[in-house]
């Protein structure tokens, strides 16, 4: 069999998809093509990808027509199926390229359609969740900067405690006003939420014009009550503009403190 050119992942929401996915681009001597089909407009993975890995090209749900372009052309494509789509969603596409499926699954899973459709299997987290028990919420945020006093209170003290439904897994991505972007992860079964600071410019230019939104997956969710509480935790353009002059007038301190 020829060296696979799309190496197909799929496997329940949490359970390690995205984070092998990096450990092998980590690894990765060909030109990298990273695609996770169904995401719409709040693609949190590509951007996490590209802030970690510069020169990873991304694809999102509008531009997929490119994918065999690139396969062509010699990329390495890494398709991440979320739990929400068919296993066979690609298999036009897997057949017409050397490609490999792997399923990641909790520890002891045995004989799931995941590992039925894979021709790998891969150990990730153990979680217990039920893929038709679940329902997705999603909320692009761009063109926001959030508190960071009242998302911590979201966060931490609100939405993973259960104020908005029964929480199995959330990630987002937030401008704060001091200009940096970061990446908020949480699996209910780790209970801790995975907090970093994405590897992206200082946005210290008004309202950001990049992407921030948050996702989230569980049972019950009160979508109404989610909107609102991130639409009151971001900050008015005036409190925007104030709180990056202040970074600015910081940044110029500094730099007139080392030539001196």
């Amino acid at each position: 069999m020829n060296q696979p050119v799309i190496m197909a992942v799929a496997g329940r929401a949490g359970v390690g998809k995205t984070t092998w996915i990096r450990q092998q681009i980590a690894t990765e001597s060909l030109p990298v093509l990273y695609f996770s089909p169904g995401t719409g407009s709040v693609p949190i993975d590509q951007t996490c990808i590209s802030a970690e890995f510069p020169q990873v090209k991304t694809l999102n749900d509008a531009k997929k027509s490119l994918l065999t372009k690139h396969l062509i052309n010699g990329s390495v494509a890494y398709i991440e199926l979320g739990y929400y789509l068919q296993l066979d969603a690609l298999n036009s596409l897997l057949e017409a390229f050397p490609s490999r499926r792997v399923c990641i699954v909790p520890p002891n899973t045995k004989d799931s359609e995941w590992q039925n459709w894979a021709d790998e299997t891969v150990e990730g987290v153990s979680i217990n969740q039920q893929g038709e028990q679940l329902s997705i919420w999603r909320l692009p945020l761009q063109g926001n900067v959030i508190d960071p006093g009242s998302l911590d209170v979201f966060w931490y003290q609100e939405m993973t405690e259960g104020a908005y439904g029964k929480i199995h897994r959330a990630k987002g991505i937030f401008d704060i006003a001091d200009g940096r972007s970061f990446y908020l992860d949480f699996v209910a079964e780790l209970a801790e939420t995975k907090y970093e600071e994405l590897n992206l410019p200082l946005w210290l230019k008004g309202k950001p014009q990049r992407f921030s939104g948050i996702e989230i997956i569980g049972e019950n969710l009160d979508e109404t009550s989610l909107l609102q509480t991130l639409e009151d935790s971001c900050l008015s353009e005036a409190v925007i503009l104030y709180y990056q002059q202040q970074v600015k007038d910081s940044m110029s301190l500094s730099a007139e403190e080392e030539t001196t």
